[in-house]
């Protein structure tokens, strides 16, 4: 099991992760927490239904790695795809930014939640868990690779991110992107039917 997700009775899945490799997801997921930003929760006395009807915004993220999380409905072509999607995005992104939030909070907890110990701990998710594993390790490896600047042929195998050299001060992002990338994979495989 060490290194990759394997299936669990009930639709779950469990990974054997070490202290590093906790500590590593753990930081990620806060960092891209602070990156998504706080939830709009409702003020003592506020009505809660209010925050259902709330507006989100209608430009899109200027942070590169945000427009990556947040990308636009229709394109910007001409003016009224923008529009549209000024409009989609008014209604949508704060669903959207909830949902990234929530799978985040969820790796955060179920790390915190493990045995500490030198060797590590056995992490098992419910079905539940899982799809927000899933959302958390894909809005992940899109961040890095926003920030990394990755390219489909990057992706192939043959790519220059396998081929970077050591001294290269962006190998470690570069190998927890790839990290990420082969977790994710596995996770994946597990919920496969």
């Amino acid at each position: 099991m060490a290194g990759h997700f394997e299936a669990t009775p009930g639709g779950g899945a469990a990974v054997a992760l070490d202290e590093v490799e906790i500590a590593i997801l753990r930081s990620l997921a806060v960092q891209l927490l602070e990156l998504i930003g706080p939830g709009d929760e409702p003020a003592d006395g506020e009505d809660p239904l209010a925050a259902l009807f709330a507006e989100g915004p209608s430009e899109p993220p200027t942070d590169p790695a945000l427009a990556r999380l947040f990308p636009e409905a229709y394109g910007d072509e001409d003016s009224e795809l923008r529009a549209a999607s000024a409009e989609f995005r008014r209604f949508t992104e704060n669903d959207l930014r909830t949902r990234k939030r929530d799978d985040a909070l969820t790796v955060v907890r179920t790390l915190d939640a493990l045995p500490s110990g030198a060797e590590g701990a056995v992490l098992a998710l419910s079905a539940d868990e899982c799809r927000n594993w899933l959302g958390a390790l894909n809005d992940l490896r899109l961040t890095i690779g926003t920030r990394l600047d990755v390219s489909d042929e990057d992706e192939g195998g043959e790519g220059s991110l396998y081929r970077l050299p050591d001294s290269d001060p962006r190998k470690p992002m570069v190998m927890a992107y790839l990290w990420l990338g082969a977790l994710q994979e596995t996770l994946v495989e597990t919920l496969m039917p």
